[in-house]
């Protein structure tokens, strides 16, 4: 089979197609033949070492797709041929790929490849932190920012579904006019705007009562400074490339919460909340009241393209890799 390769760690643009052989599934495992996979900022970590987790070259990036089952395992319970979308640590940006049978979700019917390879790792890092980690209540002033990527752009979905006022930040007419047609009720250029004053003036000087952050850099502190007392911060990423420092007297003088969620960990951090969680996201998906906004496709052979979009932030949306 096919498979876009790292063979050391490097920038986007290392990326190589090769020749490697089909996996085959160990007694809980599926061998899914990927019709569709999703780029995510961490594929761009993995690529380059500097993930939380490292996994050695080669390897071929790639954490969620879409595709049929090709062969399954004894004690999996799947069988050829199902629908299933699912996600790895590394692997998908390939004509197959071996997953977890625990990973895999029957996709519902009528869902398109792509759509399904887009949704699970960043409408369940949205969905989870708005429901779980920093549960929102309708009417709530929640700041989504780096609001046109992956998960900004799940979590305005999601949070305007659950009846938030959403304010979305990010940079230039086109990220914000989509935010806009997504459902936010307000919009702030953190590029060309004072980022914390402008949340303070669409609350009325409430401040906001959750502020969800992917980006980190400079765009952090203004965000946490436009918080309205006893409100909560979550940090999910750092897209921006630089980790932010946090003055701790900000979070004893507005008596604020300032919380990490990272999807790898939920289940083990909220072993209650996990299946419910999934249960109303996936009914969610199934209906139709959500679907991942896809901003370009790229075939496997221009998966580093599709990386360097990402890398560089100048995707809207999901970036899909259409495999077959």
């Amino acid at each position: 089979m096919k498979a876009m390769l790292c063979r050391e760690y490097g920038p986007p643009e290392s990326l190589v197609l090769a020749e490697v052989p089909d996996p085959t599934p160990g007694p809980d495992e599926v061998v899914v033949r990927v019709r569709a996979a999703a780029v995510n900022f961490p594929d761009v970590l993995f690529m380059s070492g500097s993930y939380q987790v490292k996994v050695p070259p080669p390897f071929s990036p790639g954490s969620e797709f879409a595709g049929e089952v090709l062969a399954a395992g004894a004690d999996s319970g799947w069988q050829p041929g199902e629908r299933v979308s699912g996600s790895v640590m590394v692997g998908s940006f390939a004509e197959q790929v071996v997953a977890p049978a625990s990973s895999l979700t029957r996709m519902p019917v009528g869902v398109e490849f792509a759509d399904a390879a887009a949704f699970g790792v960043t409408y369940r890092t949205a969905y989870y932190t708005l429901r779980t980690v920093a549960p929102v209540q309708p009417g709530d002033p929640v700041v989504v920012l780096g609001a046109a990527g992956g998960v900004g752009l799940a979590a305005v979905d999601l949070a305007t579904a659950m009846g938030a006022r959403v304010i979305a930040a990010a940079s230039g007419p086109e990220k914000l006019d989509l935010c806009r047609r997504r459902g936010a009720h307000a919009t702030v250029d953190y590029d060309r705007e004072n980022l914390r004053e402008r949340i303070r003036e669409i609350t009325e000087g409430a401040g906001a009562a959750v502020v969800l952050d992917p980006v980190g850099g400079d765009y952090a502190e203004p965000a946490l400074r436009a918080l309205g007392r006893g409100g909560t911060f979550v940090t999910l990423g750092y897209a921006a490339g630089t980790i932010p420092k946090i003055p701790l007297n900000l979070v004893l003088l507005k008596g604020i919460t300032v919380r990490g969620m990272e999807i790898r960990t939920f289940a083990r951090d909220y072993p209650d909340a996990i299946g419910p969680a999934d249960a109303e996201l996936d009914a969610m998906f199934a209906a139709g009241a959500v679907r991942p906004y896809l901003g370009a496709r790229f075939p496997l052979e221009r998966a580093a393209e599709a990386l360097r979009l990402v890398a560089d932030r100048k995707a809207i949306g999901k970036v899909i890799i259409d495999v077959a």
